[in-house]
């Protein structure tokens, strides 16, 4: 995997080698080609801010938002189709000092936010989404299933970036995310 971290946010606390150690990982466990690209960027508040209004329609900063490039189902999704190859991925954009809050209300630390946010990220990229609540349930299971998987890789490697948690909102449903969102809007 290519991935490429660009830090414009201005906090110099983020592990960039641990964003690209999560994001190679998730995009493994999804069978991604691996040659494929993808760009993570740090933004501070007022960026993310203007990204979500422009994008979202939506005011105020977020914690991540994703940028598809390219569609990887080669031949519309046929079953007997060529595998994808390398193609640059997408982007996935972080805000580390909301992001930074929104770990404090969880109770864990930002570089677990980070990680979370990250694989919530790759999903985006390869099309998942949480409108429907049955796709909702399947892409936060599967975002927790890649984090769990993802620790447990790290101390098979001997790597460790941050501890894992296992306070309750660690491996967060889409649930406890509502709540955590209502829970920021009312700081």
């Amino acid at each position: 995997m290519s991935i490429e971290v660009l830090n414009e946010s201005g906090e110099g606390d983020v592990n960039e080698e641990m964003l690209v150690d999560v994001s190679s990982f998730a995009l493994a466990a999804m069978d991604v080609h691996p040659d494929t690209e993808v760009t993570v960027t740090l933004v501070d508040e007022p960026t993310m801010a203007d990204l979500h209004v422009r994008w979202m329609d939506l005011e105020g900063p977020t914690d991540v938002m994703s940028f598809p490039m390219d569609e990887l189902t080669p031949g519309g999704g046929r079953p007997d189709a060529a595998q994808p190859g390398p193609a640059m991925l997408g982007d996935i954009i972080l805000c580390p000092a909301f992001d930074r809050r929104q770990a404090e209300i969880a109770g864990h630390d930002l570089g677990h936010e980070l990680a979370l946010l990250t694989v919530h990220g790759v999903l985006h990229l390869l099309g998942y989404d949480h409108v429907a609540p049955e796709d909702e349930r399947e892409m936060f299971s599967l975002q927790n299933e890649i984090l769990a998987d993802w620790y447990d890789d790290m101390i098979s490697r001997g790597v460790q970036y941050q501890p894992k948690p296992s306070g309750a909102q660690a491996f967060p449903s889409a649930a406890d995310r509502d709540d955590l969102d209502r829970r920021m809007k009312g700081q």
